[in-house]
């Protein structure tokens, strides 16, 4: 019985991995939101979130998770981008330090702003459990749309990002943590 029990767990999450790996989402074409968030970690993330922000996609952008002591003038001058850009329309959040902590990071801006539709630019590996993170601490006032930059992780890395991805649904579910 117990053989069977584990046999049909094991079967289930090989299934579920499947599905999480092929349904993997894609940047988000055409749709604007009051506001991008990006949280760092990952390439392209920042490159993706400034061409939304110059393509008028939004109005304002969230850097959430930078390091301390990184400036505006330092990723404008990375990033080749206007200082002005920096000044007028991002934010950079030092305080996260892993997807949950971008999340609250996020929340406190997009509360500030009083934001009703965010677009959360990050890895697509990574971006089904960052935007399960946010829109738990959001709520369901604020539209979160996912926007995923195209990665080639390695299949530990997508083994490794299921897992959290499963334990923080459970997790959630349970109220644990929220």
């Amino acid at each position: 019985m117990m053989l069977r029990l584990l046999s049909l767990l094991v079967l289930g999450w090989c299934f579920g991995f499947v599905a999480f790996t092929v349904s993997l989402p894609g940047p988000l074409e055409n749709n604007t939101s009051d506001a991008i968030v990006v949280p760092t970690g990952g390439p392209g993330r920042i490159d993706r979130g400034l061409a939304m922000l110059q393509a008028h996609q939004a109005r304002r952008m969230l850097v959430t998770g930078v390091g301390p002591g990184v400036r505006p003038r330092d990723l404008a001058h990375t990033y080749h981008v206007p200082r002005a850009l920096f000044a007028c329309c991002i934010d950079l959040g030092a305080e996260a330090v892993d997807t949950r902590s971008n999340a609250e990071e996020t929340a406190a801006w997009v509360r500030r702003h009083d934001y009703r539709v965010v677009r959360l630019v990050t890895s697509d590996w990574h971006l089904p459990r960052a935007r399960m993170e946010l829109a738990a601490v959001l709520g369901n006032h604020v539209i979160v749309l996912g926007d995923g930059v195209p990665g080639t992780p390695r299949l530990g890395t997508l083994v490794n990002e299921y897992n959290k991805f499963l334990l923080r649904r459970v997790a959630l579910w349970l109220g644990i943590g929220s």
